[in-house]
């Protein structure tokens, strides 16, 4: 994620669910990405419950916890901090899906969280409702992205499809008038996820 330019320093945070204990494995707050080993990271439950870890966790704890528990076919969500993404969440305006990767990865619309402070109940309770049961990623207004996936390889290709799209469209606004795909179109490019390459 960091050498992805997806963040920069220590900012943004990635969590993992195993699908088969439900323990969920959080980054620690503030610590250099290059220099975290498997013992920095922070394990609960889907309650909050601290199971293991000694380190202070993500400061989006409930964030990620919330998703867990609102989208059980979400195994991994990441928090990112990507430059022509935050242009749209400081702007509060949607990103369409304008691309086929869009409309294969994100799911739906990107929407835009109303702003709440880092680290509150708020600011995760705004980001489920921007996510809603269909999209794969969301803005955070004036702080930072948020994508997922039912792996954690899932979650990084959104990560990485909604910045490209949020520069296509950045770039593409510049000279005219951007053309979302059709909604029909939409659904057909979804089921791509499954049949594209040579199978998982």
């Amino acid at each position: 994620m960091l050498h992805s330019g997806l963040t920069v320093e220590t900012w943004g945070n990635i969590s993992l669910r195993d699908p088969r204990s439900g323990r969920i494995y959080l980054t620690p707050s503030g610590m250099d990405y290059d220099w975290c080993t498997p013992e920095d990271m922070v394990v609960f439950d889907l309650d909050g419950n601290l199971l293991e870890g000694t380190r202070k966790p993500t400061c989006e704890r409930e964030l990620h916890l919330r998703i867990y528990r609102e989208r059980p076919e979400v195994n991994a969500v990441l928090h990112t901090h990507p430059i022509d993404s935050l242009v749209f969440a400081c702007l509060r305006e949607d990103i369409p899906l304008i691309i086929d990767e869009a409309a294969q990865a994100l799911g739906d619309v990107v929407r835009v969280a109303q702003y709440a402070l880092p680290g509150t109940t708020e600011l995760a309770e705004n980001c489920m409702a921007a996510l809603g049961r269909r999209a794969n990623a969301c803005l955070l207004q004036s702080h930072g992205a948020v994508c997922v996936g039912d792996s954690i390889d899932r979650a990084f290709r959104v990560a990485t499809v909604l910045e490209m799209t949020a520069k296509v469209y950045y770039m593409t606004r510049t000279i005219g008038t951007p053309v979302p795909i059709a909604p029909e179109h939409i659904e057909i490019m979804k089921g791509y996820v499954n049949t594209y390459g040579q199978g998982r």
